[in-house]
């Protein structure tokens, strides 16, 4: 994955509505591996005895002595020092779905690379302004990675211990609940709908600080929910409550939808994949993004 960015955009400063999010967990900090293990299953009382007795002995750290013992795995002290530091980490045996490498492979290139997107957006979009709170990741065309991009990009803030939530704004062919494993509950087009409210986005417990709120029920009008003033105030309270709003959107090749967010959310991060994108298609489609006053924050090439 290579970045690309680029300084534009502005966004218009409405008047909220407060909503309230779900509490954030209590950390690890103070406490010892062995005691987050124990208490995480991880590891046996007994076991946890002959380990420090064994760290004692040999002047080891408690991991290695952990291992050396054949007690732990590089696996439980790799979850236990994501609990120590609050840094969100997914075990093996985690049912979120693999492609979420942000949490299940943190310290992979791809992740380094998304991690240097995140501190570009930073600077160029999201501390600009306090109302500068939301961003779709969109693409000219179909199979470009915009729903990779989005979950890993919104782990990688809640990693920071922002606040985050990611929309699936993809009424369509939606795929957020599935990487999350969420089911077929309300979601999105619910609650622009009027059949659902807050208890719609979920707060992801092995992910802390991050949210997701699902796409909900395939309606038959997509794009006139998201053309109503409706999605332009969940916007905005959820502004509110949360740091960084992360959106998911369908192809613009198939449907308005994404210019449609992209210009409720202000700004918008174009995804193209290698070897599968069409230059001449991506550039009308940035050009029409600008023209409807769209701040381009950035571009990513996936190659994943």
């Amino acid at each position: 994955m290579s970045i690309n960015m680029n300084r534009n955009g502005t966004q218009t400063v409405v008047r909220p509505v407060p909503l309230t999010v779900p509490s954030k967990p209590a950390t690890g900090s103070g406490r010892s591996i062995g005691a987050i293990l124990v208490d995480a299953g991880r590891l046996s009382p007994l076991d946890a005895e002959r380990i420090v007795h064994f760290q004692k002995d040999r002047g080891a750290r408690f991991g290695d002595s952990g291992k050396a013992l054949g007690l732990l795995t590089d696996d439980d002290v790799r979850y236990a020092l994501s609990v120590q530091f609050d840094y969100p980490y997914l075990a093996r045996e985690s049912n979120l779905s693999r492609e979420l490498v942000a949490a299940h492979h943190p310290n992979s290139q791809p992740v380094e690379q998304l991690r240097a997107l995140r501190s570009q957006l930073m600077l160029r979009w999201f501390d600009t302004g306090p109302d500068r709170r939301g961003l779709a990741i969109v693409s000219a065309g179909s199979r470009e990675g915009r729903s990779y991009i989005s979950a890993n990009l919104a782990i990688v803030f809640s990693q920071l211990g922002l606040r985050t939530l990611l929309v699936d704004a993809d009424m369509r062919a939606p795929r957020q609940h599935l990487l999350f494993n969420l089911g077929k509950g309300a979601g999105l087009s619910d609650m622009l709908a009027g059949r659902a409210g807050l208890e719609a986005v979920v707060s992801v417990s092995a992910l802390q600080d991050l949210s997701v709120l699902p796409a909900g029920v395939i309606p038959p009008n997509p794009q006139e929910l998201l053309g109503r003033q409706e999605f332009s105030r969940l916007l905005q309270a959820l502004g509110q409550d949360f740091d960084i709003i992360i959106i998911d959107t369908p192809p613009a090749s198939e449907c308005a939808d994404a210019h449609t967010v992209a210009v409720r959310a202000g700004a918008a991060l174009v995804v193209a994949r290698q070897n599968t994108s069409s230059l001449p298609q991506m550039t009308r489609f940035t050009h029409s993004l600008r023209e409807f006053g769209v701040a381009l924050v950035g571009s990513v090439l996936n190659d994943a």
